[in-house]
């Protein structure tokens, strides 16, 4: 991994300090892996199309193309280890979303607040079997974008240009996002309806996504890494 040459406060280089754009990165990264569950609340409609997904899909496509990029820039190695490390602002979310639902709220919002603190609470209270599919789902897709966009590394046309970059974005997040979906669904909500329609919808709409978005993301971020250093 390249290292950055920032000096220490004790007026020395640090030779091992991290690489700013992979510092922006993963701070970037963190946060998109906690705003997913909480967007996830609202179903959109795509436009120009009867498909329907759950908003989460963005910042969560926003993790397939962080994680692609630090791939692409700083091996995969460590995209690797930036998705296991995701789980860390997953579980202290958790763990403070708990302690929060867990407190009385003040008399006041109880009061004057009363329907606040009712969408508050509705939107962050989540039922096991999802808080438990979230987490798989993630750990899965993104692990396997990271391999399959590694893999295809020198098996696409135009490798080596922003083409050959895009293409493997592409394929790597529309398979990554079909098995999340997939995963998700099933961990969430098999048994409790019939999942097919919900099931063929989120695939469709999530790999419609990943071909439209995700690919020119990519690029773009590889390109931000790069100058960051």
């Amino acid at each position: 991994m390249d290292t950055d040459t920032t000096t220490a406060p004790s007026g020395t280089p640090s030779a091992h300090a991290m690489p700013r754009g992979l510092f922006v990165l993963s701070l970037l990264y963190g946060g998109m892996a906690v705003l997913a569950g909480f967007l996830a609340f609202k179903q959109v409609q795509l436009p120009f199309t009867n498909l329907a997904v759950e908003a989460g899909i963005f910042a969560f496509l926003i993790l397939v193309v962080v994680s692609s990029t630090i791939a692409q820039v700083y091996g995969d190695a460590t995209a690797r280890r930036l998705v296991w490390w995701g789980f860390l602002p997953l579980a202290v979310s958790a763990v403070l979303i708990f302690l929060v639902l867990s407190l009385p709220a003040s008399p006041e919002m109880l009061e004057y607040r009363a329907s606040d603190l009712a969408a508050f609470e509705t939107v962050l209270s989540q039922t096991p079997r999802i808080m438990a599919a979230g987490p798989a789902a993630y750990l899965v897709s993104l692990l396997l974008n990271v391999w399959l966009f590694s893999r295809l590394r020198g098996k696409t046309s135009g490798e080596g240009t922003t083409t050959g970059l895009m293409i493997r974005g592409a394929i790597a997040s529309a398979l990554s996002q079909a098995i999340d979906s997939v995963i998700f669904v099933t961990l969430a909500f098999y048994g409790e309806f019939d999942i097919t329609n919900l099931l063929i919808g989120q695939v469709i709409a999530k790999v419609v996504l990943s071909l439209v978005l995700v690919p020119p993301l990519i690029a773009l971020f590889v390109r931000i890494a790069r100058r960051l250093g």
